[in-house]
C-alpha cells in the first residue's frame, strides 16, 4: 500500500502517512514497542530534549515506510500520472524540520483532552468549509474525485457533541490557524476550483491511511473508551481500504488537467501541509506528556495491568 496523503500523511493525518505500511509499523517500531523491555526502559527514561530526538526518528522512518510501501507497485495507479507527481512533488519538498514538527504537533494535540479538543473543533470548521466547497462546486474534476465514505464532517459533529456539547454550534469558534485555513479552501473554491483535489488528496487519504492509528494513540494517551470522542478515525464505510485508494488514485489520474494545472495541484497541496502544521501549532499540549502516557500505558498492557 501507498501512502499518496503522502502530505498531511506524509508524516500524520499525517502520522497519517505511518498507516501507509500493512500493520502500521514505523511508529510501532520506533515509539509503541513497549512489548519489548529494553525498549521501554529506554523511552520511558527519556527527557524532554530525548523525546525531541525520539519525535525525529519517528518523522525519519516515516520516510523509510513510504519508500518501502512503493516496492512491487510499478502497476498501481499510484505509480503513475498525478498520483505519483503528488506524492513525490510533495514529499521531498518537505524538510526533516517539518516532519518533525508535526509529529510534535500531533503529541502535542494528544497530550490532553483540552488539547485534542481544540485540534478536533479547528477540523470541524475546516471540514465543514472542504465539504460545503464539495456539495457547491461545479468543477467535474472536483465531483469526480468527491467520494461521500471519505466525508468527516457528520462524524466531527458526533466529535463536537462529546468535547463540546449538544449546543456546539452556537458556541464553538474557530481559532486563527482554523479561520486561516478556512479562508484558503474559500479562495481556492472561488477561483480555483481544480485545487480543491489538492485538499481532498491530503486531508481525507491522510485521514484514511492513519486513522486507525491516530484514533488508537488518541484514545490510550487520553483514556478514551472505544468509539468516544474519536469518531472523526473510524471509516466504517470503507472495509478495503486499499482497494479504495487504488481506485481514487485511477480517478485522479484520469482528470483532466493541464501540466501547469497538475504543477498546481502539487503546489496547493505543499500550501495545504504548512497549513496543517500551523494547525499543530497552536495546540496547548505538551507533547513529552503524550509521549509518556503512550508508552506506559503500553508498558502497563504488556505487563498485564490495568
Amino acid at each position: 500500500m501507498r501512502a499518496g496523503a503522502r502530505h498531511v500523511a506524509h508524516c500524520l493525518a499525517v502520522l497519517s502517512v505511518l498507516a501507509t505500511a500493512a500493520a502500521f509499523s514505523p511508529l510501532s517500531s520506533v515509539l509503541l514497542r513497549a512489548r519489548r523491555p529494553l525498549a521501554v526502559a529506554g523511552i520511558c527514561s527519556l527527557r524532554a530534549q530525548e523525546t525531541s530526538d525520539q519525535q525525529a526518528r519517528v518523522a525519519s522512518s516515516m520516510d523509510a515506510a513510504i519508500e518501502k510501501s512503493k516496492k512491487g507497485l510499478v502497476d498501481s495507479p499510484s505509480s503513475t500520472g498525478l498520483a505519483l507527481q503528488l506524492d513525490d512533488g510533495t514529499r521531498k519538498s518537505h524538510s526533516m524540520a517539518e516532519n518533525t514538527a508535526f509529529v510534535t504537533g500531533f503529541f502535542r494535540g494528544i497530550a490532553t483532552t483540552e488539547s485534542f479538543a481544540e485540534l478536533v473543533s479547528t477540523l470541524y470548521f475546516v471540514y465543514q468549509a472542504m465539504e460545503k466547497a464539495f456539495d457547491e462546486a461545479s468543477d467535474e474534476r472536483v465531483l469526480a474525485m468527491d467520494s461521500k465514505p471519505l466525508r468527516r464532517l457528520a462524524a466531527l459533529e458526533v466529535d463536537m457533541e462529546y468535547y463540546f456539547g449538544t449546543n456546539f454550534r452556537a458556541t464553538a469558534k474557530p481559532s486563527a490557524a482554523a479561520r486561516k485555513y478556512v479562508a484558503r479552501v474559500e479562495e481556492v473554491a472561488n477561483n480555483s476550483p481544480h485545487l480543491l483535489v489538492a485538499h481532498m488528496y491530503t486531508r481525507y487519504l491522510g485521514d484514511l491511511f492513519g486513522g486507525q492509528m491516530m484514533g488508537g494513540m488518541a484514545r490510550r494517551s487520553l483514556g478514551l473508551a472505544a468509539g468516544r470522542g474519536t469518531a472523526f478515525y473510524d471509516f466504517g464505510g470503507i472495509p478495503d481500504t486499499k482497494a479504495f485508494i487504488s481506485e481514487w488514485y485511477g480517478s485522479l489520474n484520469a482528470l483532466d488537467l493541464t501540466a501547469a494545472q497538475k504543477q498546481d495541484v502539487v503546489d496547493e497541496g505543499n500550501l495545504v501541509f504548512a497549513l496543517n502544521i500551523e494547525v499543530f501549532e497552536e495546540l496547548g499540549g505538551n507533547p513529552v506528556q503524550a509521549v509518556w502516557k503512550l508508552v506506559t500505558s503500553q508498558f502497563r498492557e504488556a505487563l498485564g495491568l490495568k
